[in-house]
């Protein structure tokens, strides 16, 4: 269940303060969105993946189905609409890789029940169904919730994040992954630390979650799951950071690639392929796997 939004992105010493304008040295047009980094991510580490989204019939929606096309991900489930124009994002990226971002969902929030209709076949088939909060919240549950009934695997990425998030969405995720700024939202509980992350994981945990994944920036993350309580943190190795947009979904990626046994992350053996190895080994190492 992705959100596809094309990106206009402007690189530059630094950040504008408000009102001022800067000159950058770099602009590049790409495609993104959480959803559909997520899904092209997935499909380039091996996994068949479907697409189950909307998009405006446009010049931009035309070039994202292709792009969809190109990373051998299916588009049976792509709508095109004239109601809205394809999602897009502006996107300004500093020297040191910290970045702001403005998005105009357009037709991703249009995606709805008659749309979910058409794909169900696919979502109930599926071994896995990531989701995430850039399309319509009502939508995202509802795939959820069709998945969780036919013992499909969910994967929940609650971003952009609400303070007032159905309690059915952690009854829904067998994997609850966000980040501190997220947690922070959801818990009402500061997360500045791997000690603060560890009790907001448990808060989580105790909405009813599968599992749980924090993720921390450059302090890796923390894991709770349901079969075994205690927080497990994970640090990272130290990398110089290109953008800091991509990491949370890579760490979705990863995260359910492990977890379900798609043995697609040569050179692992399959005694590897749990989350903590995989995250580990891949999700910070690995950035230029951005969709863009």
């Amino acid at each position: 269940m992705p959100s596809p939004i094309c990106l206009s992105v402007s690189q530059a010493p630094r950040l504008p303060k408000a009102g001022e304008t800067i000159h950058g040295h770099k602009f590049f047009i790409g495609f993104g969105g959480k959803g559909a980094n997520q899904c092209v991510q997935a499909a380039r580490m091996g996994a068949k993946t479907a697409m189950v989204c909307k998009v405006g019939r446009d010049v931009f929606g035309n070039d994202y189905i292709q792009n969809f096309k190109n990373n051998g991900i299916s588009t049976a489930y792509v709508e095109q609409t004239e109601n809205a124009a394809t999602g897009a994002a502006s996107i300004i990226v500093n020297d040191t890789g910290e970045n702001a971002i403005v998005i105009v969902a357009g037709a991703n929030m249009l995606l709805g029940q008659e749309e979910l209709q058409r794909a169900q076949s696919a979502i109930v088939n599926a071994k896995v169904l990531v989701c995430q909060l850039e399309i319509n919240p009502d939508a995202s549950l509802q795939a959820l919730r069709m998945a969780k009934e036919n013992h499909v695997k969910t994967i929940f990425n609650p971003a952009p994040a609400i303070a007032d998030l159905h309690s059915d969405f952690y009854k829904a995720s067998d994997v609850f992954c966000c980040n501190e700024s997220e947690a922070e939202l959801l818990t009402g509980l500061s997360v500045t630390s791997v000690e603060d992350a560890s009790r907001v994981g448990l808060e989580l945990l105790h909405r009813s979650c599968g599992s749980v994944i924090i993720t921390l920036g450059p302090q890796g993350c923390v894991v709770c799951e349901s079969t075994n309580t205690a927080p497990k943190h994970i640090p990272t190795t130290a990398v110089t950071a290109a953008d800091t947009t991509v990491r949370l979904r890579l760490t979705v990626d990863i995260s359910w690639l492990a977890r379900f046994g798609l043995e697609v992350c040569s050179p692992c053996q399959p005694s590897e392929l749990d989350p903590i190895r995989i995250y580990m080994r891949f999700t910070w190492a690995n950035s230029d796997w951005a969709n863009i």
